[in-house]
């Protein structure tokens, strides 16, 4: 009943109220974030979802579009920028994916939405992340979100599809407040955003 019907029916009622209560800072990091990249506050970017299928995710973009002298971008390190990192630290960069969770692209909670190109990567173990709808946060984000290994998240989100209730999503939603408060597994040690998943042998 929860995982079939009730989750979808939370997921829009929640998200639609929290976009309307977080309308003020909404506006307030879309003006400052125009300022900053020079005209560009969003970031869309085709990510799969449920049963693999593919949707634009909406974040605010926190890294600016700089390319060296061949036309390639510059390292992550050097493009996120100063407001970017806190709006990723504090993770307002987030909220215009409930955006997503309206149109039914998303969930509330689930397993994060990655890269196209990681598909052919996933063992068949971790594929059973797709059998649901992707989340803001889910059970590897409260649970060490980057800081932790590739191998480590996809445990995580395997144990969440086969565990889905009630009550772990509620568990799960208050632990996002905490984790975000104490701003705690944003990147990897040493990095400015969290690695690339190079398949089960490259990690």
């Amino acid at each position: 009943m929860y995982r079939y019907f009730l989750k979808r029916v939370l997921d829009f009622f929640l998200s639609l109220i929290g976009l309307i209560l977080l309308a003020p800072i909404f506006l307030l990091v879309f003006i400052f974030l125009l300022i900053n990249n020079g005209g560009s506050a969003f970031f869309f970017q085709r990510r799969p979802g449920k049963n693999e299928k593919i949707f634009m995710v909406i974040k605010f973009k926190t890294m600016n579009d700089k390319k060296d002298g061949k036309g390639n971008l510059l390292p992550d390190s050097v493009r996120l920028t100063k407001l970017g990192a806190f709006i990723r630290k504090s993770s307002l960069d987030e909220i215009p994916q409930l955006i997503n969770v309206i149109k039914g692209d998303m969930s509330l909670i689930g397993p994060r939405p990655l890269l196209p190109e990681y598909l052919p990567l996933y063992s068949k173990e971790q594929k059973k992340r797709h059998i649901v709808k992707p989340g803001i946060t889910g059970w590897a984000q409260v649970n060490g979100r980057n800081a932790i290994s590739w191998k480590k998240k996809f445990e995580y989100d395997v144990w969440y599809v086969e565990n889905i209730s009630f009550m772990l999503d509620i568990k799960i939603f208050f632990k996002t407040f905490f984790k975000v408060f104490k701003s705690e597994g944003i990147n990897r040690e040493g990095e400015a955003t969290t690695t690339r998943f190079l398949g089960n042998d490259g990690k």
